[in-house]
């Protein structure tokens, strides 16, 4: 774990606190500052929760208790002592609000668990790389500084969790995870409407936008590999077709690609092992995030990043001396 005493120290000198996060905000990165914000409160600060993409409708019970900001460009952020980051490390993963908060005279600290790679520009860290999700890390800052988890801050912790595991499902599920699981659930928060609320609210649509999506699946590296794609505007939750494509016996690596508004894509990329990094094909194209999980803008249209990207992919197993044919 990489932090000192200095992000404690800023969270308890700290009077005004902005808390922010990456683009497109997901259940991690809203339910640690849900958490967090709760924690802050309680101590007698004051806390503006500023993103730059509001937060998805399933985590309505997070924002009905929050107050989530989506920043838009000549809004005047509120005036602040310390400027702290959830769920990412670099200013750029906060997309157009970043040039704004880095012109900010207020102290940085960067509360995440994904890897950072370069020179290390904040002014405090609370990091740990092993760490299941931010939450979590929100959990054991709770914990140092002596504040009791409400019923709001304990259900932003179990969505950070739940939301980053899968629901305990993948291979970051560990004991001081399911321990800390455990514990927020005697706080009286019900773990069953979280669950309702994040995955069993899907638009009737739904279904039909996922069998779409599955339908462009391509696999290569002799199966090992399975790419699909989404035009622009397509609105089905590509985590959906991950799993679902994870589940063939024969795949390691998928790749999503998205197309996006500005002539660029979106990669979401998931391993079934530390065998295959994805966070450093995700680095290849100026992304990052953990070796089995991890993602990337980029620029170019779709046809075109998806080429690169399967060959990228593709090379990941002839590194190791393994097939590289494609199959329909």
């Amino acid at each position: 774990m990489a932090h000192d005493g200095r992000a404690l120290d800023l969270l308890r000198a700290g009077e005004r606190f902005l808390l922010t996060g990456h683009v497109r905000p997901d259940g991690d990165c809203i339910g640690a500052q849900a958490a967090l914000a709760r924690v802050l409160e309680s101590m007698g600060k004051q806390v503006f929760v500023w993103n730059p993409d509001p937060p998805e409708a399933q985590f309505d019970y997070l924002s009905r208790e929050v107050d989530y900001r989506a920043w838009k460009p000549g809004d005047a952020v509120p005036p602040h002592d310390v400027t702290v980051l959830l769920d990412c490390a670099e200013l750029s993963r906060c997309g157009d609000l970043a040039p704004v908060l880095e012109k900010h005279d207020s102290k940085k600290l960067v509360v995440d668990h994904h890897v950072h790679v370069g020179e290390e520009w904040w002014d405090a860290a609370y990091v740990d790389v092993t760490a299941s999700a931010t939450g979590l890390l929100v959990h054991r800052i709770a914990r140092e500084l002596g504040v009791a988890l409400d019923k709001t801050a304990a259900e932003g912790v179990f969505t950070s969790i739940v939301t980053d595991t899968g629901w305990f499902k993948y291979s970051n599920t560990d004991a001081e995870t399911l321990r800390v699981a455990g514990e927020l659930l005697e706080t009286g928060m019900d773990a069953s409407l979280v669950y309702q609320a994040i995955y069993q609210r899907r638009s009737r649509e739904h279904p039909q936008a996922l069998g779409r999506l599955l339908a462009t699946t391509e696999y290569h590296a002799d199966g090992r590999l399975a790419v699909v794609h989404a035009q622009r505007g397509a609105s089905v939750d590509g985590d959906d077709a991950l799993d679902v494509l994870r589940s063939v016996g024969t795949v390691e690596v998928v790749l999503f690609v998205r197309e996006v508004e500005g002539g660029r894509c979106k990669l979401s990329a998931r391993s079934k092992s530390d065998d295959h990094d994805v966070s450093a094909l995700a680095r290849e194209f100026g992304g990052g995030g953990h070796v089995r999980a991890a993602g990337a803008t980029i620029d170019g249209p779709l046809d075109e990043v998806r080429a690169k990207l399967v060959a990228a992919g593709a090379r990941m197993f002839t590194s190791t001396g393994q097939g590289t044919g494609s199959v329909g």
